[in-house]
Formats: structure tokens, C-alpha cells, sequence
């Protein structure tokens, strides 16, 4: 791609990468390859693009139209006003997470100092975000994966935030005879033989922070059964799940005796989260 200005290079680019998304993904490795932010592509579109960017773009390119995802080729994905750090060790956040987290600040006033658990926390998207918006709150953060515990403690120094630990194990297991106000947690829920585990980003995604046994609801189960010994008097416990698991996840909650158990749907009518109170 030597040679080229600025725009044919993300021209030819968005070309390799498909009609959908290919132009912004073009931009956004290209913005990465020269150290620049999108502002500066429109502004320098017809400069030459550098022989060692070109060719530093090119190999970025050729690893997307490969499959591998565009947030771990640059290391970085936005969450919720948060720029996270990520890597192939974490899940990569999505935007429908963020309805967990606005569920979660909508149960925390600002006011209060609360208690706060992320469970399978990765890259910690969900346990920064509500620390950044909750100051006084108590958030610790869990994984059992040490690796992705690294990105997540990564991210919270970078960013300052002072009101956020950190603990490895698996679920409850490091939470022995402690109580929160609040539980959130977007634990694995797809079922071990779903073809999807094959395609496009999952392929290149932690599989064991995927898939969750026959149904996708192993984990879930988990959560679930332990969350009355983890909750404090009226305290909150919120996951997100599977599309087609709300029914499921309302049962293993009911059944493990929470109360006002109610589903949420994302902003394209989804059921993707659902809370409880505990006892």
C-alpha cells in the first residue's frame, strides 16, 4: 500500500474486509497503525500513507480478514465511556453489557457507600464502569483466570480508580462468608456444541469464558445457588444471559428463593438480563 494517500489505503482496505463494517474497521486499524485518532484520517485523507505505517496496515488487515477481532489487533474496545485494554486472555466487551451496568446504577445511589461484586469480571468493563460512576462505592472484582485478572487490574490503575479490588477464584469461591449489596456478573451462557463457538470473533475469544456446559446455564446454575449466602438484606443480584435462557435464568433464581425476579430486554427487544432480590 506504499505509495498511496491516505483515503485509497483505507479505500482498498474496507474492500478486503467486506460491505458491512469494513470501512470502519478500515479506519480504525489504520488510526492504530499510524498512532492517530479518526479526526486525523479525514483531515490528512489525501497525504501519502508512510511506507512503514503501509505496511504495518497491511499485516493488520490481512489478520482481520483472517477472522481475528479488530479490538484485539489494536488491544483496546470501548465500554460504557470507559477505553478498556484487552487482549485474547478476556472477552471482548459488548454493547449489550451495558444494560447490566445501567441496571446496576440504577439500584446504587450516589450517595450510598454499597458493596459491590463483578463475578467474572475479565477485562473488568463491568466493575470499572460502575466504580467510575459510583465513587463510593466498594467494587471487587473476580476472576479465575489470574491472566485476565492482570488486564483487569491493568485498567483500573491506568484509569485511577481507587475504590476497586481485586480476587482470583472461581464465582463464590474466594467470597467466603461475605455479603454484598449488590452482585452483577456476565458469566458464560453459550452451550458447549453451539456452532456460533466456530464463527466470526468467538473463534478467537477465551472459550471458558463462553460456554457453560449442554445448555449454556452451568455457571448461571452457580450463580444462582449461591447468591443467598452472598447477598445482603435486600441486596441485588443482576446477570446477563442468552436471548432464549430468560425463562431458565427467572426459574434458577426463583427456585433458589430470590424474590422480584423480573427480565430485561437489550435495545433490540432481547431478554438479556436479568435481577433479584435476595431475602
Amino acid at each position: 500500500m506504499s505509495g498511496v494517500t491516505v483515503a485509497a489505503a483505507l479505500r482498498a482496505a474496507a474492500a478486503r474486509l467486506g460491505p458491512d463494517e469494513g470501512a470502519a474497521e478500515a479506519a480504525v486499524l489504520l488510526a492504530h497503525a499510524l498512532g492517530v485518532d479518526r479526526a486525523w484520517l479525514i483531515a490528512h485523507a489525501g497525504d501519502p500513507l508512510p511506507g512503514h505505517a503501509a505496511a504495518r496496515f497491511d499485516a493488520l488487515v490481512a489478520r482481520r480478514a483472517a477472522g481475528e477481532p479488530v479490538a484485539y489487533l489494536v488491544g483496546r474496545r470501548g465500554f460504557h465511556a470507559l477505553d478498556l485494554a484487552v487482549s485474547p486472555a478476556v472477552l471482548i466487551p459488548r454493547p449489550e453489557t451495558e444494560l447490566l451496568v445501567e441496571l446496576a446504577l440504577a439500584r446504587m445511589p450516589p450517595d450510598r457507600v454499597l458493596d459491590v461484586v463483578d463475578l467474572g469480571t475479565g477485562s473488568g468493563a463491568i466493575a470499572l464502569a460502575i466504580a467510575a460512576a459510583r465513587p463510593r462505592a466498594r467494587v471487587l472484582a473476580t476472576d479465575a483466570s489470574a491472566t485476565a485478572l492482570e488486564v483487569a487490574r491493568a485498567n483500573a490503575a491506568r484509569m485511577g480508580l481507587s475504590n476497586v479490588a481485586f480476587a482470583h477464584g472461581s464465582w463464590w469461591v474466594p467470597l467466603a462468608g461475605r455479603r454484598f449489596d449488590l452482585v452483577v456478573s456476565n458469566p458464560p451462557y453459550i452451550a458447549d456444541d453451539d456452532p456460533h463457538l466456530g464463527a466470526g470473533d468467538l473463534r478467537f475469544e477465551p472459550r471458558a469464558a463462553l460456554a457453560a456446559g449442554p445448555d449454556g446455564l452451568d455457571d448461571l446454575r452457580i450463580i444462582a445457588a449461591g447468591a443467598p449466602a452472598h447477598l445482603a438484606p435486600g441486596g441485588w443480584l443482576l446477570v446477563e444471559h442468552g436471548f432464549d435462557q430468560g425463562a431458565a435464568v427467572r426459574a434458577l433464581l426463583a427456585n433458589a428463593g430470590l424474590r422480584s425476579v423480573t427480565t430485561h430486554r437489550d435495545l433490540e427487544g432481547r431478554e438479556r438480563v436479568t435481577r433479584a432480590v435476595g431475602a
